[in-house]
């Protein structure tokens, strides 16, 4: 295990740390100076976690992985912390935190910042969605609640964020879905980009006919964009199939064809009477004994 490291704290700053009654709000509260802006060896006790975090899953196998990390090597990246009374509250690091915890440390590294409620939350989001493991949804209600929370517009948070608003948008329209279907987007049975195409279907109901279909045929992200243009537009997608039904005559034509060429022919006649026959064959060969045929 790494040996823990303890900064010593002179009386006036382990005072300050220790302090019930004393809050740090601005930059000209007692007793900023020494503690804002630093890095110090917080007591694990007087660490509290975050009220309104933004993550509510964490992975235990990831967890032990990062823990066995602080066993070997310490807490290499500082917790980001504010101060409330005598606890700092966590603004970011709660899988660091929990990490230590874990493998017993009695002291964790944490910068102090200043934060207030609405500050604190942005932070907390804003790195959630930094995260790299978050899936399409996770992030879609993330940047929901920096709308509703923190009551940003899509332009403003594009750009704290560094995403295209385009980006944004997309990922927020997914929150349109049908939770089924969010859900499917969480488990990973679909992609971000089958959800964007199931956005566009007629209703919920339709949503769920079609994610059932992408699911049972495997369907490709352009595949269900097509099944669900088809589905609007069902006269442009199939152009109407304005075929009459063949005379008696025409079936006898059609079955003494397929008997004389050993092949299934087809034939398809409109009202005006155009049309068209359809030969079939099996291979190569079989091509060329049906033009033999003809000729």
């Amino acid at each position: 295990m790494a040996k823990e490291k303890k900064r010593v704290l002179g009386r006036g700053l382990s005072a300050l740390l220790t302090d019930a009654t004393h809050e740090i709000n601005s930059a000209q509260d007692t007793g900023a100076k020494e503690v804002l802006g630093n890095i110090i060896e917080l007591d694990i006790n007087k660490v509290i976690p975050n009220p309104t975090q933004p993550r509510t899953h964490f992975d235990p196998k990831a967890l032990e992985e990062l823990a066995q990390s602080i066993r070997t090597l310490g807490v290499i990246q500082p917790i980001t912390v504010r101060k409330v009374g005598q606890n700092f509250e966590l603004i970011s690091g709660e899988r660091r935190y929990r990490a230590s915890q874990f493998v017993g440390l009695t002291h964790i590294p944490a910068y102090v910042r200043l934060a207030d409620d609405a500050e604190m939350l942005e932070m907390a989001l804003v790195e959630n969605i930094q995260r790299e493991d978050l899936d399409a949804i996770e992030i879609a209600l993330t940047y929901q609640r920096l709308i509703d929370e923190i009551n940003l517009t899509q332009e403003q948070m594009s750009n704290r964020i560094g995403k295209d608003r385009s980006t944004v948008t997309n990922y927020l329209r997914l929150l349109k879905l049908d939770p089924l279907v969010q859900t499917g987007i969480r488990d990973g049975i679909i992609s971000m980009g089958h959800g964007r195409a199931l956005v566009g279907a007629a209703d919920l109901d339709e949503q769920i006919n079609v994610y059932e279909q992408i699911i049972a045929k495997n369907l490709s992200v352009r595949q269900t964009e097509q099944l669900i243009q088809a589905r609007k537009n069902p006269a442009k997608a199939n152009p109407a199939d304005k075929s009459t039904p063949l005379s008696n005559e025409m079936k006898k034509i059609q079955k003494e064809l397929s008997e004389q060429w050993d092949t299934r022919v087809e034939i398809k006649r409109s009202a005006n009477g155009k049309g068209k026959m359809m030969i079939s064959f099996n291979s190569d060969a079989d091509f060329q004994r049906i033009k033999d045929l003809l000729n």
